[in-house]
């Protein structure tokens, strides 16, 4: 009996020390085994980067310059090769598959390619095309030269100024077009956020940008944001399809019964006055003749119609020169929004009509509703590159820093007058003091009348 049972004992203590030492040596194995799959991941990791690395000279580095074919992007000839976009994108491997179709050659024999005809919607700049094309080849999205994602004005930010939406713009269109889905969710994640931080202004290209690239979150965000500002039906209806018009519109009035200062920004104003569209179809119509008529024939006034704002906004510069000639617009009007003519031509950013704006009295120094002037607006349109940009000999400058310099010039030229103005009026006030003065102190030999002329 005890020898049955010494041997059980035994038995179980063997069978144990075997599990013990299975167990160890699972460990072991399991331990060697994740070792070995970390070291072949961190060699997948290290391979990779070095291939990241490798294709990344094929576009930074002239030695390595093996390009067959371009894009011109802005005038800018840009080296690609056609293999590693085909691989990457089924649009350029599609494109490609058409062999002639679409190509121009350069004078090298090489197939040039057109950004302006690849890309239907928006537009794509070459700094754009750059970061988009870095991804393909190496996977990895660099950071954006801040010469083309920033702004001139130095009170800016630039979390949603219109250099960084347009940028981020570009590179949708990009993404969207030459179909790299992943990077387009990027884009419109990071769009998304302009939304809610940008002026309604700005938003408007987002939302045609979504609508194009058939990004509908995006889109839904833009529309509701739309509906909720102070922006004119007749202003959407000039800028926007007509069925997202709709939706707007549709929002708007569902809105009303709920709607109080804190819901909405401002109660949206409906122009339903045949007499003003017919106004302003006329200046759509660059008719300035046919303007006269209407105006003559009703009592709807250009004021009414707020018909210069229109005319800067939409309108070629001549006919804003024979809006303003006719003299029956008040050029420091302010519409619903608080802008003032001189504040949507801002906008518009074209230097001649901004001086004539100014040649026939506007004010540069007057403010929106959040207190931006002309020349604030104007510098947040702006790129850093643009500004600075060289000017070649017996060319013009950029128009936006045009538009930019009259404006300063403006405001400088508005400034000085309103010193001289202070300092006259203490000049005389300091002269005053100092007659009286002497005549209380007996010094002045002669009656000082109590109101004194002064020639300055």
């Amino acid at each position: 009996m005890d020898n049955n049972s010494n041997e059980a004992s035994s038995s179980l203590s063997f069978v144990s020390s075997q599990l013990s030492n299975a167990s160890s040596n699972n460990h072991n194995i399991t331990s060697s085994t994740n070792n070995e799959h970390v070291a072949m991941a961190n060699t997948e990791i290290v391979s990779l980067n070095k291939l990241s690395g490798s294709l990344e000279k094929l576009l930074s580095d002239v030695d390595y310059d093996y390009c067959d074919a371009e894009i011109l992007v802005e005038e800018i000839p840009v080296g690609i090769h056609r293999c590693i976009l085909a691989s990457r994108s089924q649009f350029f491997h599609e494109l490609f598959k058409k062999g002639k179709d679409g190509e121009v050659k350069d004078g090298k024999g090489k197939p040039r390619y057109l950004m302006k005809e690849l890309v239907p919607y928006g537009s794509v700049g070459y700094e754009a095309f750059i970061v988009f094309l870095h991804y393909l080849y190496t996977g990895k999205l660099k950071a954006p030269p801040p010469e083309v994602t920033t702004c001139v004005d130095e009170a800016c930010i630039h979390d949603s100024c219109r250099p960084a939406i347009n940028f981020a713009l570009e590179l949708m269109y990009a993404s969207s077009t030459f179909q790299m889905k992943e990077l387009a969710l990027v884009f419109q994640r990071c769009l998304l956020n302009y939304v809610d931080k940008a002026l309604v202004e700005d938003v408007i290209p987002i939302l045609m940008a979504a609508h194009h690239c058939k990004q509908d979150q995006l889109l839904s965000h833009c529309i509701q944001r739309v509906a909720r500002s102070d922006m004119e039906i007749i202003y959407l209806e000039r800028e926007l399809p007509h069925e997202v018009v709709t939706e707007i519109k549709s929002l708007r009035v569902q809105s009303l019964p709920e709607s109080t200062p804190d819901s909405m920004e401002v109660e949206p104003v409906i122009v339903s006055d045949k007499s003003i569209r017919k106004i302003l179809k006329a200046l759509d119509s660059d008719d300035v003749e046919l303007l006269k008529l209407l105006l003559d024939e009703s009592s709807v006034t250009l004021d009414d119609a707020y018909a210069l704002h229109y005319a800067c906004a939409y309108c070629d510069s001549k006919v804003v020169q024979e809006v303003l000639t006719l003299g029956l617009a008040d050029i420091l009007l302010k519409n619903p929004r608080g802008y003032t003519v001189l504040h949507v031509a801002a906008r518009r950013k074209d230097p001649s009509i901004l001086v004539a704006l100014l040649k026939n009295g506007a004010c540069a120094s007057e403010t929106t509703l959040d207190g931006q002037t002309a020349l604030s607006i104007c510098q947040r349109l702006t790129r850093r590159k643009d500004y600075h940009e060289k000017t070649a000999t017996g060319k013009e400058s950029h128009k936006d820093r045009l538009c930019v310099d009259v404006l300063e010039r403006e405001m400088r030229r508005s400034s000085m007058s309103v010193n001289m103005e202070v300092l006259s009026q203490l000049t005389a006030d300091d002269l005053h003091m100092r007659l009286d003065y002497l005549e209380n102190r007996g010094i002045c030999p002669f009656h000082i009348p109590s109101i004194i002329s002064i020639p300055l």
